[in-house]
């Protein structure tokens, strides 16, 4: 176990003994262990049944460290050390033409890695309470700065945009809240938090059912409701953070029709199927336009 170099994700601090191989892990910002097998040397004089013996001893070693996931990089023609990785727990997360990439959870509970995409769909809850105008915001523990911010999190396969954001507030703040509306969509392309592939955002208006914070001490470093006002001076938040917040005032103050997108639910042409169409409120008179 001591012939392969993991203390720390540094690695060997000289060369590593013949048939052996140095597993220089590059450490992330959310706690894992991020492992290309194309970066290490000694490959090709190594076997299956050696990478699977010394992967287990860096297992056993990122596990005392505390990191909470592996990601392994293999490149095709290294494709021998698949199965001795999945021995050991490994899953596929994804592949592309020359290489796979396998995932190991390593922290408590189920595994919270996000899924491979395409493109990838994030919703924030903006929860606002109008009687108090006070509004729920949350600090990242796995962002590099103490940004004010929404709670929120990745929309699930199948999950409609609003019961994401009800979701996602619940599990990181332990308020429960309800869908009012659509307020924002930001899109931008080859996000690197998104592998490299087309990400949107969303951010919707929830109304508070319930204020006790119950925080996740795994997502989130600080949590409180938050004066409207302060946040939209605050000048620790993200820009579209500080953009919903001004957009929640305007809603405020002179209507939230103003800012809001609804949805209505209409069927599809696929029977017992349905699909909802956000946008701004259509006056009842424009609905029921004969012939339209």
């Amino acid at each position: 176990a001591g012939s392969w170099g993991t203390s720390g994700g540094q690695g060997y601090t000289q060369d590593p003994p013949v048939g052996t191989c140095d597993l220089r892990g590059e450490l992330d910002r959310f706690g894992g262990v991020s492992l290309n097998l194309a970066r290490l040397g000694a490959l090709d004089r190594l076997d299956a049944a050696a990478f699977q013996k010394g992967l287990q001893a860096a297992i056993q070693q990122w596990r005392s460290e505390g990191r909470i996931a592996v990601w392994l990089h293999i490149p095709i023609l290294q494709s021998r050390f698949i199965a001795p990785a999945a021995s050991l727990g490994f899953c596929f997360h994804h592949a592309k033409s020359d290489s796979s990439t396998l995932t190991l959870w390593l922290g408590e509970g189920p595994s919270r890695l996000p899924g491979y995409a395409t493109h990838q769909v994030g919703v924030g809850g903006a929860v606002f309470d109008e009687s108090t105008r006070k509004i729920l915001v949350v600090q990242d523990r796995n962002q590099l700065k103490n940004m004010w911010t929404f709670p929120g999190g990745m929309s699930e396969p199948g999950e409609d945009i609003g019961d994401t954001a009800v979701r996602e507030v619940f599990e990181e703040t332990g308020i429960k809240s309800e869908f009012k509306s659509l307020l924002s969509i930001r899109q931008q392309h080859a996000n690197p938090g998104a592998f490299g592939k087309s990400d949107m955002y969303i951010i919707c208006r929830l109304q508070p059912c319930s204020f006790t914070i119950n925080i996740c001490q795994h997502e989130c470093s600080r949590c409180e409701w938050m004066d409207l006002n302060d946040l939209v001076k605050a000048k620790n938040t993200t820009p579209v953070t500080s953009r919903v917040a001004r957009l929640l005032l305007y809603g405020y103050r002179e209507g939230f029709d103003k800012i809001d997108l609804t949805m209505e639910e209409f069927q599809a042409v696929h029977t017992g199927l349905f699909y909802k169409l956000f946008h701004k409120e259509l006056p009842a008179n424009y609905k029921t336009i004969p012939g339209m």
